[in-house]
Formats: C-alpha cells, sequence, structure tokens
C-alpha cells in the first residue's frame, strides 16, 4: 500500500556535475509489509531494534516476537518489501524475545542479543545472512555478568565488540561489556545508581575513540544520564538529566557531522512529553526541541543524519492521529513534522530510521497495520544515493567494504581524491584497499551512471 503527502510541493533537484542522478518526486510514504498476516511472521518490532544493511542492499533486524515459535524472529526484507524469515529463535537453547535488532559486522555477519532464554538470562549470537546462527556468548544472569540485553553490540575500531547489559554488572543496574572476536567476554563496568540504572540502548564509538550511551533511569538526579567510556572500562558521567533538560532517554546516540552528539529522550521537557538533545563530548547539552504532542509524544528511537545532513526521526505517539510521527531538523534546531501515523499504515514507531545507500529511510512499527502487529516501511523523500564505508576509519594499507548499489562496471575508487585499488564483489559490495597517500576526507566511486560519495568522512588512523 502506498500514501502519498498532500500539501508538499514536488521538490526538483537539478543535479550538478556527475553525481549520481535520481528522479525527482514528493515525500511518500509506502508499506512494505504487514506483520502478523501468515503463520511464522514476526511481529512486535520494539526498541531500540536496529535496522542493517547487508552487503546484498537488503534489509535485517528481528523482532521480539513471532517466528515459528513465538518467542522471536530474524528476517531479512527487501527494498520492494519481500520478507524472508531467517531465524525463529527457541527458548530452550537458542535464546529468546531479541529486541536489539542486528548490526552488521566488517565480516558481513550480522550481530544481536536476545534478552533471555539460552537456557540464560539472554545471549548474544552471530547471524550470517543465510540464515546460520551461533551463539556467541550465554549471560548467567548472575554478576558479574549478569544479563538481559536489550540493545545489539557494535563493532568497534579495534574489531572487538561492545555493548551494553539492561540488568548487567555487579549490582544487575546494567553494564557495558567487551567481546572479543576469539570470544572472551569481560565487563568493562558496572553501573550503579548514581552512574545510571538501566541500560537498553546501543553504544556509538566517537571519533576521540571513546564509546558513548545513556541510561533510561539513575544518576544523581534519578531521571537517566549520558556516559563515556574508553575501551579499557574508564567510564565518565557526562551529563544528569534533570526532567526540564529530558526525562529517560531510551535511544541510541548519534555523532553527527560537526562532531556533537545527539539524542532524544521520551519525557521531561517543558511538556513531559520528550525532547531533542544535543551534547558534546564534554558534557554540554542543550535542549533543540520539546515535543508538543501535535508534532509527536515520546520519541523511543533514536536520529539519523542522512545524506542532507538533516536529523530525522520518529515519536512513538502522539501527531493528529496519535500514532507517532517522522520528522526532520537540521542541526541549527529547525524543527518539522513529515507524516502522522495513522493505524492503518502503522502505528507506534520505536526503531531509529535506516537510511538506505538508495538514498530512502526504512523503519517498523509495533503496532497497527493490517494485521495490527505492526508494519514495515520506506519513506522517501528525494535523498541522492550514496556509499557506506565499513569501516569508516582504517590505516593506510589496510582493506575496507564499501555498501552502494549500482557497482557493476565501477571504473574508479578515491579517497579523498586519491585512487585506491578495488574488487567488485557484487552489484552493491564492494572492497577497496586505503591507499598510500589518502588523507581524511570522502570517498568516491565512480560507477557507469556517475559518481557516489560517501556519507561520512573516512578517517585515516
Amino acid at each position: 500500500m502506498k500514501m502519498r503527502l498532500l500539501g508538499q510541493a514536488a521538490l526538483w533537484i537539478i543535479v550538478l556535475g556527475t553525481f549520481w542522478p535520481r528522479p525527482a518526486q514528493a515525500q511518500t510514504y509506502s508499506v512494505l509489509f504487514n506483520f502478523g498476516t501468515s503463520n511464522g511472521d514476526p511481529y512486535y518490532p520494539p526498541a531500540p531494534g536496529t535496522i542493517a544493511q547487508g552487503r546484498d542492499g537488503n534489509l535485517y533486524t528481528t523482532t521480539e516476537f513471532g517466528g515459528v515459535e513465538g518467542v522471536g524472529a530474524a528476517f531479512r526484507v527487501t527494498t520492494t518489501g519481500k520478507l524472508s524469515l531467517l531465524h525463529s529463535f527457541n527458548e530452550t537453547h537458542g535464546g529468546e524475545n531479541p529486541s536489539s535488532g542486528l548490526t552488521l559486522g566488517t565480516d558481513g555477519s550480522l550481530y544481536g542479543t536476545t534478552q533471555s532464554g539460552g537456557p540464560s538470562q539472554g545471549v548474544i549470537f552471530k547471524l550470517t545472512p543465510s540464515g546460520k546462527y551461533a551463539i556467541l556468548y550465554r549471560f548467567s544472569g548472575y554478576p558479574p555478568d549478569g544479563g538481559l540485553p536489550e540493545a545489539a553490540p557494535i563493532e568497534g575500531t579495534d574489531g572487538n565488540f561492545y555493548g551494553t547489559a539492561y540488568q548487567g554488572g555487579e549490582q544487575t543496574f546494567g553494564s557495558v561489556y567487551k567481546l572479543t572476536r576469539s570470544g572472551k567476554f569481560s565487563t568493562l563496568y558496572s553501573f550503579d545508581s548514581t552512574t545510571g540504572v538501566d541500560l537498553n540502548t546501543p553504544l556509538v564509538q566517537g571519533r576521540d575513540g571513546n564509546l558513548y550511551g545513556t541510561t533510561s533511569q539513575g544518576g544523581t538526579r534519578g531521571y537517566g544520564t549520558v556516559f563515556k567510556i574508553t575501551p579499557t572500562g574508564k567510564l565518565t558521567v557526562l551529563y544528569n538529566f534533570d526532567f526540564t533538560h529530558g526525562n529517560q532517554s531510551t535511544a541510541p546516540l548519534i555523532q553527527a557531522s560537526d562532531g556533537i552528539f545527539y539524542g532524544t529522550t521520551t519525557g521531561g521537557g517543558t511538556t513531559n512529553f520528550g525532547v531533542i538533545f544535543s551534547i558534546t563530548s564534554k558534557g554540554v547539552l542543550n535542549v533543540l526541541h520539546n515535543f508538543s504532542g501535535s508534532d509527536g509524544i515520546m520519541p523511543r528511537g533514536g536520529l539519523v543524519q542522512a545524506s542532507d545532513g538533516k536529523l530525522y526521526g520518529t515519536s512513538a505517539e502522539g501527531g493528529t492521529q496519535g500514532c507517532g510521527t517522522i520528522f526532520v531538523m537540521d542541526l541549527e534546531g529547525t524543527f518539522s513534522k513529515l507524516y502522522d501515523f495513522d493505524y492503518t499504515t502503522g502505528c507506534g514507531p520505536q526503531v531509529s530510521l535506516l537510511q538506505h545507500t538508495n538514498g530512502v529511510l526504512y523503519g517498523d512499527t509495533d503496532d497497527g497495520g493490517s494485521g495490527s502487529e505492526g508494519v514495515f516501511y520506506s519513506f522517501d523523500v528525494d535523498l541522492r544515493p550514496f556509499v557506506r564505508l565499513l569501516p569508516a576509519s582504517s590505516k593506510i594499507g589496510e582493506t575496507i567494504g564499501i555498501l552502494g548499489q549500482g557497482f557493476k562496471g565501477t571504473t574508479r575508487v578515491a579517497f579523498n581524491g586519491t585512487d585506491a585499488s578495488f574488487t567488485v564483489v557484487s552489484g552493491t559490495y564492494l572492497t577497496t584497499t586505503v591507499p598510500n597517500g589518502a588523507t581524511t576526507g570522502f570517498v568516491t566511486v565512480t560507477t557507469p551512471k556517475g559518481k557516489l560519495k560517501s556519507d561520512k568522512k573516512f578517517r585515516v588512523q
């Protein structure tokens, strides 16, 4: 099903130079898949529910319920809405209730967690795009590792995986953990009531190499915290939420192109409907937007900086239909509501949007749709295709992957203008070697249709 927003003038884009052209069109919301319409379907995708783009150009994530046994599923969905079930979770041995979604590793596999099962208090798992499932670690439910991980781990620049556990650590208030490639697990930090309670969001690694995240409760005021932690486990509380500047951040942070971190809270602010905030690595926090109700209530998901430099996100409630909204904000704080969910086309989005390298935004809802169990949707705001680097920081001479489209027939890959050797693996994935003389800057890939530019600058270590 497809709905075209009314009252929006068509935006005609003049494509300059030789960059990949794209037909102009209005903002378009499309339901790609209605969850729960067939036996074994995934359904009710919750936060944080990270959506990943695979090397094959398809989208991958999880739902907390559904699948063959009803305790969760991992699935693949194409950009046109064809869904394939990859793995049905099993409460006895394989873990259950994966709210994490999936993150893409540099090896092409997908990584996530389950909140329970295994038999344990949750697991960290690895899943190949073909559906091969492996448990990497089982949480004990007791100190020091604790359990109930809700978020997917991220791969650090050192090749290790870092994540959070909702009730991990010595006091089961939450923890940050590290998992090496060889499978060695260690608890980096155990939270207490003063540093934060209840970690349910994934981490983000900053340009400085440190890891950043939020807690939804605790801290000196009880409303949650923003923290920074080194890969060796030294933690600094950057900010204690005070209700006026937000309450209960359940969304991951992002570091935008200006080097500042951005996030949301589900409550607090001038109306107690939640806020969008920015925070520096030194802990200076500013509220950029207070939600009022008509523009949204309770933004549970995080933000994504799209290829136009603006921040896009969703609210889980509010708007004209009470089912949530899609919004956009620039880095100066200018805010606009773009779409109102209406239950028929989905309700209650909790998951952060993903921008595919085709330029289109994708997300899901945990309610509404024809099956009343959520939808997977696309939202096209006429953004140009680009390429994504995996990883976006490395040393000269090392090999990195590039996600995109139209790669067959590629004639050039350049790091900030310096040519690099490359191998086209498929139409949606290629590998390249960071060349001698490369400097920090954007990477461009020249395809038969034109140049594709990376959404972020590549940093030469």
